[in-house]
């Protein structure tokens, strides 16, 4: 059989096509329907009785030498994906590869599988959604959405664009050194409250927030892709707090922060009935905590950190397992030896997990020592298993993260020069 592959010739041995009659040169040689023979091949040239196929010569040499031999070696150099296109076009099956070699294959094609889906999603994360048709199709201000849309997303865009990313980062610390400054206690008046100034620099930044917040959502495009976004999710969580506050204050008809007070300066009644709403109050606080996650919408290194975490779930999970393993073990082996000691401080396990974990990874103990010879012993073991436990997991989380970040800043680079 004479077939003629991306330009080169090869007379084949028809006795062997026909030990794999599946294959598609199994099926050319062992056909006698004229019109299925040529349906099998791109081309034929009846005056040399050739079958013509424009496929890669070079995976071509592989699939010849599997019909000589019932063995299909695979090459490094080859594309994962171009190599399983051409098998499946001349149907041969990778299980015909020896078993060292689909195991190197198969490392190969999930490791360039995850290269693509990485780049993907990086690329997704650096550059804003163009999404031009969507606004061509708007029925309402579609031109202009689009501009604001620009200035609010894309801050290479524009000088305007720029200043308007700049003032939000600058509104971002100032709201989280206002929120640092509520807690001095220097800071606040002698009713525990914050100082009319802080609290007016407070509101004064959740104003912004919410404009900004309110224009993204008015010029967005898709409004599921920003329901879903993360950094908007951080930017609703960051000012939904103030507003809780005043709607909890508006439902009680008075300033939930004042059950703080001494029970004899307020009326017991209103002091049981305020305390549930301040609880409440406690964590809607707790929440502002994350206004610092916006500087994320303009950090590259903190939307590389997130992104390698998300990534690397597997080696984070792995890494918290092993810490819980290393607590409990340790401070379970030093509660053992210590706590028949007077006067010391292992008197549960749960009291030994905090020296525990000081010992995994800061070495200093403060008032919890250990005082037994076996409890010292412990002890080196427990500071052992941290420098190893530091220097596994944190080195391939750091590459990864000083991968992810080169890439990102790249994609930004190509869009701000697109821009």
């Amino acid at each position: 059989l004479r077939v003629n592959v991306g330009g080169q010739s090869y007379r084949l041995d028809g006795r062997q096509l026909a030990c794999f009659p599946k294959t598609r040169l199994g099926r050319l040689a062992t056909s006698t329907s004229r019109g299925r023979r040529l349906g099998l091949c791109d081309d034929y040239e009846e005056r040399t009785d050739e079958y013509f196929f424009d496929r890669d010569p070079a995976v071509f040499q592989l699939v010849c030498n599997f019909y000589a031999s019932g063995v299909l070696l695979v090459r490094d150099e080859l594309c994962p994906r171009g190599f399983l296109e051409e098998l499946g076009y001349w149907g041969v099956r990778l299980k015909y590869a020896p078993r060292c070699c689909r195991i190197c294959f198969e490392e190969r094609r999930d490791e360039l599988s995850e290269q693509l889906k990485v780049q993907r999603e990086l690329r997704a994360q650096a550059q804003a959604e163009e999404a031009e048709e969507l606004f061509r199709d708007m029925r309402f201000f579609g031109p202009q959405r689009r501009r604001l849309w620009n200035l609010l997303e894309k801050p290479f865009s524009s000088v305007a664009a720029k200043a308007i990313g700049v003032a939000s980062s600058l509104f971002v610390l100032i709201s989280v050194v206002a929120l640092a400054l509520n807690t001095v206690e220097e800071m606040q008046q002698p009713a525990g409250d914050a100082r009319p100034v802080l609290e007016h620099v407070e509101v004064l930044c959740i104003a912004f927030f919410t404009l900004e917040f309110l224009l993204r959502l008015a010029s967005t495009p898709d409004l599921r892709g920003f329901a879903r976004s993360a950094l908007n999710v951080v930017d609703l969580v960051a000012i939904l707090p103030l507003y809780l506050q005043l709607l909890l204050e508006g439902v009680t008809g008075e300033d939930p922060r004042q059950g703080k007070g001494s029970p004899r300066e307020h009326d017991l009644e209103a002091v049981g009935r305020v305390g549930k709403v301040g609880q409440a109050l406690r964590v809607m606080r707790l929440l502002r905590v994350l206004r610092v996650l916006k500087l994320a919408r303009h950090s590259t290194g903190l939307r590389a950190f997130g992104f390698t975490l998300r990534r690397c779930y597997q080696q984070v999970g792995c890494l918290m397992l092993f810490i819980a393993m290393g607590v409990f073990t340790f401070s379970a082996a030093v509660y053992s030896v210590e706590h028949d000691i007077p006067n010391t401080n292992f008197t549960s396990i749960p009291h030994a997990w905090w020296w525990a974990a000081n010992s995994l990874f800061i070495f200093i103990w403060g008032e919890i020592k250990t005082e037994t010879i076996l409890g010292r012993l412990f002890a080196f073991l427990c500071i052992a298993f941290g420098i190893i436990l530091n220097g596994m997991p944190i080195s391939i989380l750091y590459n990864k993260f000083s991968d992810y970040y080169s890439k990102l800043k790249a994609y930004e680079y190509t869009a701000m020069r697109r821009e």
